[in-house]
C-alpha cells in the first residue's frame, strides 16, 4: 500500500468516524449508507470536484447533489473537512436551529446544493442543473459554464418513478455534463432490495442513452478510473457510474446490515467499530490537523482554477456582447422594464392564451426564461414561445423550449434544480388537474425558495367535455394550502400580466391558474391599478355596500354581473378580485382591513371549484358558492346551468341566504 493509499484510508475512516459520532449525538440518522460509499465521495471531493475552498457559491463549480438525502451527515462530515462547517456544527446535527439538519437544506448550510431528502427528487434536480449548465455554455460561447452536475442516488432513489422519469429525457437529451454514482448496497429499511426489486438499473440506463461503468465502490483504482471517465466527457451521453457497496463498511460487526441504515450503531458496536477504523474509542468526532491536511492537498490547484476562471471572465468580460448577457443574466431582474403587452381590450381572451402572449412577448427581455410544457404544448399556449426561441436538444443547446414529454413529476422537480442553478428563471405548463402528478415537487420548491413558475392550465370545469378526470375541484385549494407557495388565478389579460410580473420578482415558486374559456377584460378603476399586484383590489366599490363579493379567475365577471342585478334590486355590492391570495396576506393591516370591508356582514364567495378555505374572507355565516364535488363530462355551458354558475342562479342563492 502507498504511502498516499495509506493516507486515504486514514482520512475516510475518520470521515466515517465523523458520522458515527454525529449520528451517536443526535440518537438518530442514517449511518449505514454514509458509511458504505464515504470512498466515492473521499476521491470525488478530495481529487475530483472543482469548487473554490473560500467561496461555496462560486459561479464555475462542479455541483454535488446528495440524492440519497437521508446519509446528510456524510456531506457534513465533507464540508466540515472543506473547512465549511465546524465542530460544532457536527455536535449540533439534527438539533434544533443547527446548520446540519436532519436532511441536507440548500439555504442553510453552505456547500449544500439542494434540498434533499424525499428519494429521486434530488436525482431530478441534478438533471435541471445540467440542462441550465449546458444551455447557459452555448449562450455564452465560452467555457466559464462548462462544469460537471454529480448526484449521489441509492436504492431507494432508484425505485422512485421521477428517477427514471429524469433519467430517460437526460438521456434524450445527451447530457455529458451529469454523472450520477449510484450506491448500488441492496439494502434499505425494511431489508434486502430483493424483496421490491429485480431490475437490471445496467441495460436500463443503457436503454435511456446513458454510459454506465460497474465498479467495486470500495476499490479506490477503479473509482478514479469512473471518475477519470466523468471528467474526461465532453459530449455524447450522461454517466451512470454503478459501485457495488458494502453498507456499513468497516463497522465492526454490522457490516451489510440492513439495520444501519436508520440507526445509530450501539454503544458497544461504535466503541469497537472506531477501534477498528484507528480512531481513539474515547474521543469525538476526531479529525486532526494531518488529515485535514492530506483532504485538502489540492486545494492550491483549486484555488489557481478559480483565478484561471476569473480571468477568464475577465477577458469575456471585454465582449459587448458577452457582457450584456452576463449581465442580464446575474443582476436582479427588473420587472417593471419588461415590455407591455398590447391588449386588444374589446376581444374576449382566454388567460392561457395570455400566459402563451406574455412569455413569446418577453423572451428576448428575459433570456433566462427557459421552460415547456408536458406534452400539452398546444394547450398550454407555449407553441409561439417555442418557436421564438427553439427546442433545447442535443444538436441545439441554446434552444430555451424543453419539450418534456409526460413527465409531470420530473419536469417540476428539474425546474427546481434550473432554478437552483441560480441563473434560469424555469417555467413548466400542464393541466390543473395534474398538479398532483407535481405536487412533491411543487412542495419542494417551496421549502428550498426557488423561482418556479408552474403554468396549469384548464383551470376549473369549464373544460367540459373532458368530464370528471381533467376537471380540477379541489386543486386551487390544494396548492393553496403548501406554505410559501405562491397561487395565482387571474381574472384577464392584465391581470395575467401583473401576475406573471410578481412570479418574476418575488424568490418563491408559483402556480399560475388560467382558464381554457375566453374572459372580457376587466374594466379596472384608475384608483386600484396599481393594487392588482397586492394579490387582492376592489374592482366595484360601493361608499355604503350592503354586501361584498369576492371571487377570482373567470367567477370575477361572474361575480360582475351578480352585484349588476343587484344594483337593479338597490343592493350595493362591493366586488373584490383576489388573484393571489399570498401576495394579499403580505400586505399591511390597514391594507387588508380595507379588503375584509368588516363593515359589511353579508358576505359571498364565488369560485369554481372546492369552497372549503373561503370562509376567511366570509366568515362561518358567510355564503360560499363553488363546487364540492367532481365534475361531468358535457359542454362547458351546460355544466354552467347544471352547478349553478349562472347570473340568475348565484343571485336566487344570495336572496335565499341573506334576503
Amino acid at each position: 500500500m502507498s504511502s498516499n493509499q495509506s493516507k486515504d484510508n486514514l482520512v475516510i475512516n475518520a470521515l466515517k468516524g465523523l458520522v458515527i459520532d454525529g449520528v451517536n449525538a443526535a440518537q438518530s440518522g442514517h449511518p449505514g449508507g454514509a458509511m458504505g460509499s464515504m470512498d466515492f465521495v473521499y476521491l470525488l471531493y478530495s481529487e475530483y470536484l472543482a469548487f473554490d475552498p473560500q467561496d461555496p457559491k462560486w459561479l464555475g463549480r462542479d455541483r454535488f447533489v446528495l440524492s440519497a438525502g437521508h446519509m446528510s451527515m456524510q456531506l457534513y462530515a465533507l464540508l466540515f473537512a472543506n473547512g465549511w462547517l465546524e465542530t460544532n456544527d457536527l455536535e449540533k446535527f439534527r438539533q434544533l436551529h443547527s446548520r446540519t439538519p436532519g436532511h441536507p437544506e440548500n439555504f442553510m448550510t453552505p456547500g449544500v446544493e439542494c434540498t434533499t431528502g424525499p428519494l429521486g427528487q434530488g436525482a431530478a434536480m441534478s438533471v435541471g442543473m445540467a440542462i441550465s449548465a449546458m444551455n447557459l455554455k452555448a449562450t455564452s460561447q465560452t467555457q466559464l459554464f462548462d462544469y460537471k452536475t454529480y448526484a449521489l442516488v441509492g436504492d431507494g432513489c432508484m425505485q422512485e418513478d421521477v428517477t427514471l422519469g429524469a433519467a430517460s429525457l437526460a438521456g434524450h437529451l445527451k447530457l455529458s455534463n451529469l454523472v450520477w454514482f449510484y450506491d448500488r448496497n441492496r439494502k434499505q429499511i425494511s431489508g434486502d432490495i430483493s424483496r421490491a426489486t429485480s431490475d437490471n438499473e445496467k441495460l436500463i440506463f443503457q436503454g435511456f442513452g446513458w454510459d454506465v461503468v460497474e465498479i467495486d465502490a470500495h476499490d479506490h483504482s477503479q473509482i478514479r478510473k469512473a471518475l477519470n471517465q466523468a471528467k474526461q466527457k465532453k459530449d455524447g451521453k450522461p454517466l451512470l457510474i454503478i459501485g457495488e457497496s458494502i453498507m456499513a463498511k468497516g463497522a465492526h460487526s454490522v457490516e451489510g446490515d440492513h439495520e444501519t441504515h436508520g440507526a445509530p450503531l450501539s454503544a458497544d458496536e461504535r466503541s469497537k467499530t472506531k477501534t477498528k477504523l484507528g480512531i481513539d474509542a474515547d474521543s469525538n468526532f476526531f479529525f486532526s490537523d494531518e488529515l485535514r491536511q492530506h483532504y485538502q492537498r489540492n486545494f492550491a490547484k483549486l484555488k489557481d482554477n478559480v483565478n484561471s476562471w476569473k480571468s477568464h471572465l475577465d477577458e469575456s468580460l471585454k465582449n459587448p456582447q458577452f457582457k450584456k448577457m452576463y449581465e442580464t443574466f446575474t443582476k436582479p431582474i427588473d420587472t417593471e422594464k419588461l415590455p407591455a403587452i398590447n391588449w386588444q381590450k374589446d376581444k374576449a381572451l382566454a388567460t392561457r392564451n395570455a400566459f402563451g402572449d406574455i412569455i413569446s412577448s418577453w423572451c428576448e427581455a428575459l433570456p433566462q426564461l427557459m421552460g415547456g410544457s408536458a406534452d400539452l404544448e398546444p394547450s398550454n399556449m407555449t407553441g409561439a414561445f417555442a418557436k421564438k426561441v427553439g427546442d433545447f436538444q442535443a444538436n441545439n443547446p441554446i434552444g430555451r423550449n424543453i419539450a418534456f414529454g409526460v413527465r409531470e413529476f420530473p419536469m417540476a422537480a428539474i425546474c427546481n434544480g434550473m432554478a437552483l442553478g441560480g441563473l434560469h428563471v424555469p417555467f413548466s405548463a400542464t393541466f390543473l388537474s395534474f398538479a398532483d402528478y407535481s405536487r412533491p415537487a411543487l412542495r419542494l420548491g417551496a421549502i428550498q425558495r426557488v423561482r418556479v413558475i408552474h403554468e396549469f392550465t384548464h383551470d376549473s370545469f369549464y373544460l367540459g367535455e373532458d368530464g370528471p378526470t381533467h376537471q380540477p375541484i379541489e386543486h386551487v385549494m390544494s396548492l393553496r394550502a403548501i406554505p410559501d407557495f405562491h397561487v395565482m388565478r387571474p381574472a384577464d389579460g392584465v391581470e395575467t400580466e401583473i401576475m406573471m410580473r410578481e412570479a418574476i420578482r418575488i424568490s418563491y415558486p408559483s402556480a399560475v391558474c388560467l382558464t381554457r374559456q375566453k374572459l372580457a377584460f376587466l374594466a379596472l378603476p384608475d384608483r386600484e391599478k396599481d393594487n392588482v399586484k397586492k394579490g387582492a383590489y376592489i374592482l366595484v366599490d360601493q361608499p355604503k355596500a350592503d354586501m361584498v363579493i369576492y371571487a377570482s379567475g373567470s367567477e370575477v365577471h361572474l361575480a360582475l354581473s351578480v352585484a349588476k342585478k343587484l344594483q337593479e334590486k338597490n343592493i350595493a355590492a362591493k366586488v373584490v378580485s383576489m388573484p393571489c391570495w399570498e401576495l394579499f396576506f403580505q400586505q399591511d393591516k390597514a391594507y387588508q382591513k380595507r379588503i375584509f370591508a368588516d363593515e359589511c356582514t353579508k358576505r359571498v364567495s364565488i369560485e369554481a371549484g372546492t369552497t372549503l378555505g373561503w370562509e376567511r374572507f366570509v366568515g362561518r355565516h358567510g355564503l360560499m358558492i363553488g363546487i364540492d364535488h367532481f365534475g361531468a363530462s358535457a359542454p362547458a355551458g351546460d355544466l354552467e346551468k347544471e352547478y349553478g354558475f349562472t347570473t340568475d342562479s348565484v343571485y336566487e342563492k344570495i336572496q335565499a341566504h341573506y334576503f
